[in-house]
């Protein structure tokens, strides 16, 4: 679990990122995506709740679905009290498919391809190949960062364990 995204690779290859890094304890910064209709979801949608915010390059590749489908299921028997949102480049058409294909139904797919702004707000950036990278935060009921994970290998999954203790810890 890496609380900083200085070392972020692709295969063994280092990758630059762009952005400040979220830390532990901090107030998450505000976003602003957009859904799988097409309109705009701010972070306040999520005000009062325990979210999940997962950081993927692409919902299309191995790890991405994989990550996307642990979580659905994860968090399927917790309460409404937790929200797992995943974060991409990819577009809202396409997200809406996956999720309705895989039966994903406890993570709320968005897509940050209009704003271009949660990657850097949340240093998770790569400018070179236009996506984000594999992260993982876990904001409590109050807007706080309880758990931050820059995965460093974007081709690896992130420690499941570490996140539904932290959301637990949330509860």
């Amino acid at each position: 679990m890496a609380k900083s995204n200085e070392t972020i690779t692709m295969k063994g290859n280092p990758l630059k990122v762009e952005g400040r890094c979220v830390e532990e304890g901090a107030q998450a910064p505000s976003f602003k995506l957009t859904g799988t209709d097409m309109a705009e979801v701010t972070s306040a949608a999520f005000a009062g709740k325990v979210v999940v915010l997962m950081s993927i390059p692409s919902i299309d590749t191995p790890v991405c679905a994989l990550e996307t489908k642990r979580f659905n299921q994860e968090v399927s028997s917790l309460s409404g009290d937790v929200v797992v949102v995943a974060v991409s480049r990819d577009l809202p058409f396409a997200l809406k498919r996956w999720c309705g294909a895989e039966g994903v139904a406890r993570v709320v797919p968005l897509s940050d391809f209009k704003h271009r702004t949660f990657g850097k707000d949340f240093g998770v950036e790569l400018p070179d190949l236009g996506l984000l990278a594999r992260a993982v935060f876990v904001i409590d009921k109050s807007g706080k960062v309880r758990h931050v994970d820059y995965v460093t290998e974007v081709a690896n999954e992130p420690d499941y364990a570490e996140v539904m203790k932290a959301l637990k810890s949330c509860l």
